[in-house]
């Protein structure tokens, strides 16, 4: 009697360990790696990038420094310091690449 009661214990909390794992892999998972990704990419911007911030400004960084983790973007309408995690997509490959036929 006892046996049985453990072992369907175990049977009822196998869907919601499995649900668990699935929701790790489809979700947690990338999100971390994603995260990981653009922390790299800031840490390694460099001057004469072409980028976008966040907030959707296009421009080159003209400085980067390192002492208070900002850098200074021309636009169109002049230089802009914004921190490095505003930064969140490099178009220097984008904007050299032959153009598709």
């Amino acid at each position: 009697m006892i046996l049985q009661a453990s072992a369907g214990g175990i049977g009822s909390m196998l869907p919601f360990l499995a649900m668990i794992v699935v929701i790790y892999f489809f979700m947690i998972r990338p999100q971390m790696k994603k995260q990981k990704n653009e922390k790299k990419f800031q840490a390694d911007i460099v001057k004469g990038t072409r980028v976008i911030t966040s907030s959707g400004i296009h421009g080159k960084i003209v400085e980067v420094n390192e002492n208070d983790n900002t850098i200074t973007i021309e636009t169109g309408a002049g230089k802009i310091k914004f921190e490095k995690a505003a930064v969140s997509m490099d178009l220097t490959n984008k904007l050299n690449a032959p153009a598709k036929k």
